[in-house]
C-alpha cells in the first residue's frame, strides 16, 4: 500500500470538508441538541461526515466506518480487523457555532485497532496536521516536533468534558494544581486542535478527563508522532476504542511533572491512579 498517496487522499477529502465549514451561512438555524450537557449538532456536522465517509470511502473502499453523527459512532470488534476510518466532521461544533475559532476536520485510518494514519484540518488557517505511523509528523507538508521546553515555561491547554458536568470539579483541581507550575492555562473547545498545538510545540501540555475516540485517533497518533507522551491521566495506554482520559506532554515536560498531583479519585474515571 502506497502510504503516501493513501495520506494525500485523505487530506484531500479534509480539504473538501473544510470548504463546507468555510462557506457554511446561518448555522444557527440547523441545531439541535443530543445527550449530555451543550452536546450541540448541526446540519452542517450531518453534512461534512456524509462528504467524507463517500469521500474517504474512494480513498479505501474496503475500510469501515466510525463517527460521531447519525449513529455510526460504536466501536465493535470487528473493527478491530482490517481498516476503519474514524471521523469527527467539526470538532469544537460549539465554535463552529458561535464563531469562536478554530473548528477542525479529524480523520484517523485505524488499522487492526490502532492509528495508522492521522489527519486534522483546521481550514480558518488552512493548516494541515498528518502523521504515519513510525514516519513523523508533519504540518502543511513540514515536519514538525514537540516543545524541549520544561513545564515551567509552557502553556498548559485543557478541555473541560463539558458533557459530563460530574467531572467538573476534578478538572478545575487538575487546572489548579498546574496553573502555578506553567506559565499559564488555555481551553480552545477541540481536543484534536489541542493535542496537535502540543504536537506543533505551542503548548507543552494538554489533558482532559474524558474524550471520544473520534477526539483523540487522529491528533493523538499525530502528538506521538511529533514526539509527545499520549495516555491516559493515570499513565495508561490509550485504549483506540472508545472513551478515554488523555493526557498529552510535549518532550520537554519532565516525568515528574507529566501527572497532576491532586486526587483523581474515582481512578477508573481518569485512566488509572496517576503515579510519578
Amino acid at each position: 500500500m502506497d502510504m503516501q498517496k493513501l495520506l494525500a487522499g485523505i487530506e484531500a477529502a479534509a480539504r473538501g470538508a473544510g470548504r463546507i465549514m468555510l462557506e457554511a451561512d446561518d448555522v444557527r438555524s440547523v441545531v439541535t441538541e443530543k445527550e449530555g450537557h451543550g452536546n450541540f449538532v448541526t446540519a452542517y456536522d450531518k453534512r461534512v461526515q456524509a462528504y467524507l465517509f463517500a469521500e474517504l470511502a474512494r480513498v479505501l473502499p474496503e475500510a469501515k466506518f466510525i463517527g460521531e453523527e447519525d449513529g455510526a459512532d460504536a466501536f465493535t470488534d470487528d473493527d478491530r480487523r482490517g481498516f476503519a476510518f474514524c471521523v469527527d466532521p467539526i470538532d469544537g461544533t460549539t465554535n463552529f457555532l458561535t464563531g469562536y475559532r478554530p473548528s477542525v476536520t479529524s480523520i484517523a485510518l485505524l488499522h487492526d485497532g490502532k492509528p495508522l494514519l492521522g489527519v486534522v484540518y483546521n481550514p480558518y488557517a488552512d493548516m494541515m496536521f498528518s502523521a504515519v505511523r513510525g514516519g513523523g509528523a508533519a504540518l502543511n507538508g513540514a515536519p514538525i516536533r514537540s516543545s524541549e521546553e520544561p513545564l515551567a515555561r509552557s502553556v498548559v491547554s485543557f478541555g473541560t468534558a463539558p458533557y459530563y458536568p460530574e467531572l467538573a470539579q476534578r478538572t478545575f483541581a487538575v487546572c489548579a494544581d498546574y496553573l502555578p507550575r506553567c506559565i499559564d492555562l488555555r481551553r480552545s473547545g477541540t481536543a484534536a486542535w489541542d493535542l496537535c498545538c502540543c504536537a506543533m510545540g505551542a503548548t507543552g501540555l494538554y489533558y482532559e478527563l474524558e474524550l471520544q475516540l473520534w477526539d483523540y485517533a487522529a491528533a493523538g497518533l499525530i502528538a506521538e508522532e511529533a514526539g509527545c507522551r499520549v495516555t491516559g491521566l493515570g499513565g495508561s495506554p490509550l485504549p483506540w476504542d472508545g472513551p478515554s482520559s488523555v493526557i498529552c506532554a510535549s518532550a520537554g515536560v519532565a516525568r515528574e511533572d507529566y501527572f497532576p498531583r491532586v486526587s483523581l479519585s474515582p481512578p477508573d474515571a481518569c485512566g488509572g491512579a496517576a503515579s510519578p
